[in-house]
């Protein structure tokens, strides 16, 4: 586990970008896997920047998103399919067809996460995965006492992440109480993982990731057994990292 120090939220994005585009362009057909919320946002601008300015291409980039809350529809402006078109897809030269997201809308979920899995497989894995870390320890949205030995999946969110979204959302009564999230030990088949933190508020999740014990109560401890984690983390997110 490798633990890059910077200063703020605008270095940790321009780090990543950095460490990302090096590792796209010595990959022939790269599988990138693809997070949501606030904490990407800024990396997707850099990337959408750097594609303009013929730095790197998608073109050949296929890619899986961790995540989709069930119930809603793609068009819906609170999906995560609506959001990659907005926050990078649609800015990007990757071809259409070679995005995933799960369908959160779709009539028998089950089969959507067996579907969503085997898309993977045939992939035969993602080349990087890039992961933010909830407060409670969740990845994706694999929470709290979820096995480690978890595939994709619908899940039932925890009253602190639905909490934690409500922000995005007219009211608490519309955020959703499920989502379909890639499974724990499908993000550790990733073959190398970039965790992005920033601000005082993930500091004892950060903490925890690095120092804490590896248990199912804190789902994000078992990248620690992963062999090639890289964490981009800003000042105040390793603010209670005593070794930093």
């Amino acid at each position: 586990m490798e633990i890059v120090k910077v200063k703020n939220y605008e270095e940790m994005s321009e780090k990543a970008s950095t460490l990302m585009i090096e590792k796209l362009n010595n990959l022939e057909k790269p599988v990138l896997g693809l997070a949501t919320g606030s904490t990407p946002e800024g990396l997707y601008e850099i990337l959408i920047d750097k594609n303009k300015r013929n730095e790197v291409t998608f073109e050949n980039v296929t890619s899986f998103n961790l995540d989709e809350y069930a119930g809603l529809k793609n068009t819906d402006p609170n999906s995560y399919h609506h959001y990659m078109n907005e926050k990078l897809f649609k800015h990007i030269d990757i071809p259409k067809g070679n995005t995933h997201v799960p369908n959160g809308s779709a009539s028998d979920l089950e089969k959507e996460c067996q579907d969503y899995e085997a898309l993977i497989r045939d992939k035969n894995h993602v080349d990087i995965q890039l992961l933010g870390i909830g407060g409670n320890g969740h990845i994706g949205f694999n929470e709290p006492g979820t096995p480690f030995t978890s595939r994709t999946q619908v899940i039932n969110l925890d009253e602190s992440t639905r909490q934690a979204n409500a922000r995005f959302f007219p009211s608490m009564e519309e955020v959703p109480t499920q989502a379909i999230t890639m499974g724990i030990e499908t993000i550790m088949e990733s073959k190398e993982i970039i965790l992005l933190a920033s601000g005082e508020n993930k500091a004892e999740a950060v903490e925890s990731l690095i120092n804490g014990e590896v248990t199912e109560d804190f789902p994000a401890s078992i990248l620690q057994k992963h062999a090639h984690v890289t964490i981009i983390a800003d000042e105040a997110a390793l603010s209670k990292v005593t070794s930093n």
